[in-house]
């Protein structure tokens, strides 16, 4: 396992962007991708994600809320 994954296939790098980057365009622009509400993620599910990094990033915040794992984001939000 390499440095940045946290064990379970995620690249802690990758959490680090979805506390500090903020969404680029639409309804939600400049909200960091952490604090997106479930329905515009849930409306990209089913629309399709972007392509990329950014989609990636979706996907992945998606899946954190969709699990109820949020909780795993604070630590990193107190950090940046």
């Amino acid at each position: 396992m390499n440095e940045n994954e946290t064990g379970n296939g995620v690249d802690s790098t990758m959490l680090l962007q979805i506390v500090s980057m903020k969404m680029p365009f639409g309804r939600y622009k400049d909200t960091l991708l952490c604090n997106l509400p479930v329905s515009y993620l849930e409306w990209f599910q089913r629309k399709g994600f972007p392509t990329g990094k950014l989609g990636v990033l979706l996907q992945t915040i998606y899946e954190i809320k969709l699990n109820g794992l949020e909780y795993l984001l604070e630590p990193l939000k107190k950090k940046k």
